[in-house]
């Protein structure tokens, strides 16, 4: 009768608690991010859906239904095409580069040499400062009077004594510089995602190919790049979205202009709705993001999924 007594279950074991459910606990570690999320994305996501569909101007309480009289507008209106095309080109000429760039620094820091974490801290800098003051040092270097870059290209007599480009006043230097600022900025951030990438390689593989006497050119193309390949578009996706989504380095250097050719969607958005004051509309117009995003995020992780599981 004592054996039958000590083999007996303790009591509650057959009601396990919050602490012994998987699912429960689970459930409850997540919903602090849930609810983190609901509050910062899903409420503002709601209101601009809100707004898109009334007459919302900046000052006014009155709140009509108007139905889809916005995104007609926006339809009809050349500004927004334009945006969304230097958007487009911003966003792939942009991180085009990024994704170059990091793959070639990341396989240079991939190598051990001597200085190699004062190098990581260099190249990390970018993105650990924030963007506005970053834009903002960019803003002086771009100065058309006391630009850096003029100023060092004529000393070396790179610059003609006539040549004195003004990077932010010309439509193609604007671009041109907008992009340089926004490389900068997300190139870090590319080049520790692939590098994490370059690490998780098993040393083995590289010595197999290294003993079949396989070069540099097969090694990457053949073992770097189709292993990587699944990191490469994940960081090429957070690239898009920070990018086609950006704003400060717009709004900091150019403010869309020279007569809106460096203008984007987040900016025309923002101008048109905050400082226009024509909220509907520039809701309407940020909505635009929305299905763009989405569907470059649904097909950058199904190739990313194809990619790992090949």
């Amino acid at each position: 009768m004592s054996s039958v007594a000590a083999a007996a279950p303790p009591a509650g074991a057959g009601h396990p608690g919050w602490l012994d459910d998987e699912l429960r606990l689970g459930r409850l570690l997540i919903a602090p991010a849930v609810i983190y999320i609901a509050a910062l994305v899903g409420f503002p996501f709601v209101l601009a859906i809100v707004y898109s569909l009334s007459d919302a101007t900046v000052g006014s309480t009155s709140l009509d239904y108007v139905g889809l009289h916005n995104f007609a507008g926006i339809m009809d209106d050349p500004t927004f095409w334009r945006s969304l095309r230097n958007a487009v080109v911003f966003t792939l000429v942009s991180q085009a580069l990024v994704v170059i760039l990091g793959k070639i620094l990341a396989m240079a820091l991939y190598r051990d040499f001597r200085g190699k974490w004062l190098v990581r801290l260099l190249i990390l800098l970018p993105w650990v400062a924030p963007i506005s003051l970053g834009s903002i040092g960019w803003l002086w270097i771009f100065d058309p009077v006391y630009s850096i870059i003029n100023w060092s290209a004529r000393a070396l007599h790179i610059f003609g004594p006539n040549t004195w480009p003004v990077w932010l006043g010309q439509p193609e230097l604007a671009m041109a510089s907008i992009i340089m600022v926004d490389v900068w900025r997300l190139l870090p951030l590319a080049t520790v995602i692939i590098l994490a990438g370059l690490s998780a390689i098993p040393q083995d593989i590289h010595d197999a190919a290294q003993v079949d006497g396989a070069g540099f050119w097969r090694h990457l193309f053949m073992i770097n790049i189709p292993l990587v390949m699944p990191i490469m578009l994940v960081a090429l996706l957070f690239g898009i979205v920070f990018t086609f989504t950006d704003l400060i380095v717009i709004y900091v250097l150019t403010r869309g202009g020279p007569f809106d050719t460096t203008q984007v969607i987040a900016s025309y958005a923002f101008f048109t709705g905050i400082e226009g004051g024509d909220l509907a509309s520039g809701a309407a117009i940020s909505l635009f993001l929305f299905p763009v995003l989405m569907a470059v995020a649904i097909l950058f992780l199904t190739v990313a999924r194809r990619a790992e599981v090949a």
